[in-house]
């Protein structure tokens, strides 16, 4: 199949910096060469290719729109290319770079003592520490207000109890962020790997995200010290804000997994001949191909815009949930349009199709679902709470 040299069919980058320019060329060169040639098999066996960690860190992806504590400090367009083009090679490896920046070094740059910043973020710029985010539990997902898990105060301690479900990273973690209650009122900590206690597990029998670390974290009178508290916490509108940074993330990540999709079925339609002639001269294909195009061009100059509003912090929790709402949704459709456009090839391995079409059944769900961040909107276009 034709190598990808990208789909700009509005003439997005004409919007976009000489340095965001840049910067996605070189993140896209690295998909190409180092991500592309392996992720099918680490898909297929169910692993994930740690030997990308070191060489992402290396192109200032952790924490990119940190400033000091050596990340790079880039604006939040360029962020959101780089996580369009590492989902463009498998939503796996944009979710490891999405934890680690927006879940892990997020909530310590934002929340966390001088020493916990000082400590930490360099650590996990450099990806010498790996982070993972526990919030949702194995019955609280979509209501992380109900969740259970406890840190009580002891002496100079807190004691840690409970459980935490589909965490990515979660077994390749050195340190996690963990949400848990004290005194009934949410908080975050910093809860080392080594802390006796703290277990990770690895949740099996994955059909989706299968490149992806999903791990159970289980914590029984798990202790750690005072001082791991995150002292900016105190409430459900701090993970929420985390949270906001990721799903920011996975508008952009989607556009990418969807314009694979779009290249593959494209590229596939124009070679398969069927009716001795490629399947692309048919109406019925060009107009699926029109309105994936389509729905691209529209996502690509959302996430723009989107990250010019958060650069100049102009942006709401209601506009992210709106483009994570659309465009994962749009990419999925994507994805099944052209699974179908490949025919029985569309369940293969050879190509990306299916992977993507699996991987964004997760995507639609994790980080808010679709119904979730309907709700979200509706309250902010009403003025009524349907969550209430």
């Amino acid at each position: 199949m034709k190598r990808f040299d990208g789909f700009d069919y509005m003439h997005v980058d004409t919007l976009l910096t000489e340095e965001e320019l840049l910067v996605r060329s070189t993140v896209r060169r690295f998909v190409e060469e180092e991500v592309l040639p392996l992720i099918k098999d680490n898909y297929e066996r169910g692993t994930f290719p740690e030997d990308l960690i070191k060489p992402m860190a290396e192109l200032g992806i952790f924490g990119a729109t940190i400033q000091g504590y050596g990340c790079a400090g880039e604006n939040n367009v360029v962020y959101g290319l780089m996580m369009q083009e590492l989902e463009r090679a498998d939503s796996g490896i944009r979710s490891f770079a999405s934890v680690q920046s927006c879940l892990v070094m997020y909530p310590i740059h934002a929340f966390g003592s001088d020493e916990q910043k000082n400590r930490w973020l360099p650590r996990l710029a450099s990806a010498e520490s790996i982070g993972c985010y526990g919030l949702t539990e194995p019955d609280y997902g979509s209501d992380p207000g109900g969740i259970i898990t406890t840190a009580v105060r002891d002496g100079d301690d807190y004691v840690l109890n409970g459980a935490k479900m589909w965490i990515t990273n979660g077994s390749l973690a050195d340190v996690a962020i963990v949400w848990a209650k004290s005194d009934g009122i949410v908080h975050g900590f910093i809860v080392e790997k080594d802390r006796a206690g703290f277990e990770a597990r690895k949740i099996p029998y994955k059909l989706s995200l299968r490149a992806s670390d999903t791990s159970e974290l289980i914590f029984s009178d798990c202790r750690i010290p005072k001082d791991n508290l995150l002292p900016g916490t105190g409430g459900l509108k701090h993970p929420l804000m985390c949270l906001n940074q990721a799903r920011y993330g996975i508008a952009w990540g989607a556009m990418g997994a969807a314009m694979a999709c779009f290249h593959g079925a494209l590229e596939y339609s124009k070679e398969r001949i069927q009716f001795n002639k490629p399947i692309a001269s048919f109406q019925i294909t060009q107009k699926k191909l029109a309105d994936m195009a389509t729905e691209i061009a529209l996502g690509q100059l959302l996430n723009v815009q989107l990250g010019r509003l958060k650069d100049q912090r102009k942006l709401s929790f209601a506009q992210v949930s709106m483009a994570k709402r659309n465009n994962v949704r749009k990419a999925l459709e994507i994805a099944r349009t052209a699974r179908g456009i490949l025919g029985a090839n569309g369940i293969s391995g050879e190509y990306p199709v299916i992977r993507h079409m699996c991987n964004l059944e997760s995507v639609d769900t994790y980080e808010g679902t679709y119904d979730v961040h309907t709700l979200i909107v509706g309250r902010e276009l009403t003025g009524i709470d349907a969550f209430a």
